[in-house]
């Protein structure tokens, strides 16, 4: 005979008083599935910084093999692509988002569009408090916003993770790009994009690097590097400062007598031009004039600009002579469908007629051609003047160019053109003004601050190799001279800053040396540009950050 023994204990499965037999077996595709509770998520560690981080539970998002880049916008098609080849996915097109999908969305032409539903929020999240603008974010109306508010609106994005899928939304492609490069860095070294929704942009409109390559010729492939580099971090500026005394480093047609042996054609110019489009970032030519023109000089030695005693002046043209303008302006001319973008540096620095103690007794022809053209009363320094607006006039009225500070003069009887913005690099030249003199003129500003942003080569002249850490920690865009902000009244007038490497020792660095030696400034100056607050994360703890971002995805 067989005995049964049955298990005794209640349970939910048909235990006693459930109807069913005291201890019956546990069926356990009866049961529910529990549900998994998730940590409230932590704002997401990027390069630069994102500025407001709305956290939310959930499991986050990471690239997966049938994860997809799909868009809203066919105009996407670029940022998508790149996407998805950098975290390994396909690109899809234009698609309705399913989980494990990125998708990529453009807000309503003027920018007012349903926030919510760009962010892929819904009534609920709105009720519970995470819907809605971002204060922080420093737009105003459409109506009353200002230029540079205006400016951070078109590069801002909003960035939402939810329901495994992830959502990037903004009013331009350029801030939609911005939101990959977050994303990218999220995922990086195999995390986990977090929950919630990301909402940022850049305190300041220009945000630049700048690579002097007419005293050491870098390589193209070098400089297609810098770009890659500086889309990632948010930069929207590369200058190319591509003349000098010791070369001229890009081909030209209507003087090809000025070129080196060593440059680039036009040809490789144009691809790099689109590979920083690309990456919306703005190609910033740079031709100086009057000084600083010694490879000009060198195959028009008829412009050497020359003193009472036949002296040569090092790199100045004389610019009482037709001839020199008329050269410079053709290559102006040339290079303006070269480089398409809206930005143009025209130099204008230390000529050196007017480091002379007695300028106009050194150099008579100079101060007649001021007083045939000005008037009685003008002196050499209003002919250098009018030559700095005279080639602003031929860059074109459609651009927005940019002098270095030493080519603005105090008094005199003109001035230079209102829409020249005042690059200011340094307070150490003979009679250079404070920058609060600009900025009380109304003039707009770009900080090249040669305490902080200047990277030259072999150490010359008491410069010393900037630090990341310095600038991370010291530095903001109000920081234009020295190591005094200006007042904050003028935060507006300073559209940002760029870091500068010169090349006056060339061969004190290779080009790999170069790269080491600026990837941590570079990585400082980016988050001081996009946001200036004073930054959380302790220096180190950066460090450590920029290390982690910095590897490859997957």
């Amino acid at each position: 005979m067989t005995a049964l023994l049955w298990p005794t204990g209640d349970d939910d499965s048909g235990g006693a008083g459930k109807g069913g037999r005291t201890g019956a077996a546990r069926d356990p595709a009866a049961e529910p599935t529990p549900t998994k509770s998730y940590a409230l998520s932590e704002t997401p560690a990027t390069l630069p910084a994102v500025r407001d981080h709305t956290p939310a539970r959930g499991p986050g998002w990471r690239p997966a093999g049938k994860g997809r880049v799909v868009v809203g916008d066919e105009r996407l098609a670029g940022e998508a692509r790149l996407l998805a080849g950098e975290l390994r996915l396909r690109y899809a097109g234009k698609a309705e988002p399913r989980a494990g999908d990125v998708h990529l969305g453009l807000t309503a032409k003027n920018g007012e569009g349903d926030e919510d539903a760009a962010n892929g929020m819904d009534a609920e999240d709105a009720a519970n408090g995470r819907g809605g603008k971002n204060p922080a974010n420093g737009r105003g109306g459409k109506d009353g916003r200002s230029a540079e508010d205006d400016a951070a609106h078109r590069e801002s994005y909003t960035l939402t993770v939810k329901d495994r899928t992830v959502r990037i939304a903004a009013p331009t492609d350029a801030g939609v790009f911005y939101g990959t490069r977050t994303l990218k860095q999220e995922v990086a070294d195999g995390r986990t994009a977090p929950e919630g929704v990301v909402r940022d942009r850049p305190a300041k409109p220009r945000r630049g690097f700048m690579i002097d390559i007419a005293r050491k010729n870098f390589s193209a492939e070098w400089i297609e590097d810098r770009i890659r580099e500086l889309g990632d971090l948010k930069y929207n500026e590369i200058g190319l400062h591509f003349s000098d005394d010791q070369a001229f480093r890009i081909a030209s047609d209507s003087h090809p007598e000025v070129v080196s042996d060593d440059h680039l054609s036009k040809d490789r110019v144009r691809r790099i031009v689109g590979l920083a489009a690309s990456r919306h970032i703005t190609v910033v030519p740079e031709i100086d004039s009057p000084g600083h023109l010694g490879a000009v000089i060198g195959a028009h030695p008829d412009l050497q600009l020359r003193d009472t005693r036949g002296a040569a002046t090092p790199g100045a043209v004389d610019i009482s002579k037709p001839k020199s303008a008329k050269i410079v302006d053709e290559l102006l001319r040339e290079y303006a469908e070269l480089f398409p973008g809206a930005q143009w540096h025209l130099g204008a620095d230390e000529y050196q007629a007017l480091v002379r103690s007695d300028p106009e007794a050194s150099y008579p022809q100079l101060a007649a051609a001021a007083r045939a053209r000005l008037g009685p009363d003008a002196r050499i320094q209003d002919l250098a003047t009018v030559w700095l607006d005279d080639r602003a006039k031929t860059v074109g009225p459609g651009r927005e160019v940019r002098a270095w500070n030493d080519g603005f003069f105090r008094g005199g009887v003109t001035g230079v053109d209102d829409r020249v913005e005042v690059a200011y690099w340094t307070g150490k030249e003979i009679g250079a003004r404070d920058p609060v003199e600009y900025l009380r003129d109304g003039r707009k500003v770009v900080n090249y601050n040669d305490e902080y942003l200047y990277y030259v080569l072999g150490q010359p002249n008491d410069f010393t190799y900037p630090t990341g850490q310095r600038i991370y920690e010291q530095w903001t865009p109000r920081v234009i001279r020295g190591t005094a902000p200006v007042p904050a009244s003028y935060d507006r007038q300073i559209l940002g800053g760029s870091f500068a490497v010169w090349c006056d020792l060339a061969g004190a660095q290779t080009q790999e040396q170069v790269a080491r030696g600026i990837r941590m400034p570079l990585r400082a100056t980016a988050q001081k540009l996009w946001d200036e607050r004073e930054p959380t994360r302790p220096w180190q703890e950066f460090v450590r950050l920029a290390d982690r971002v910095g590897q490859p995805v997957g």
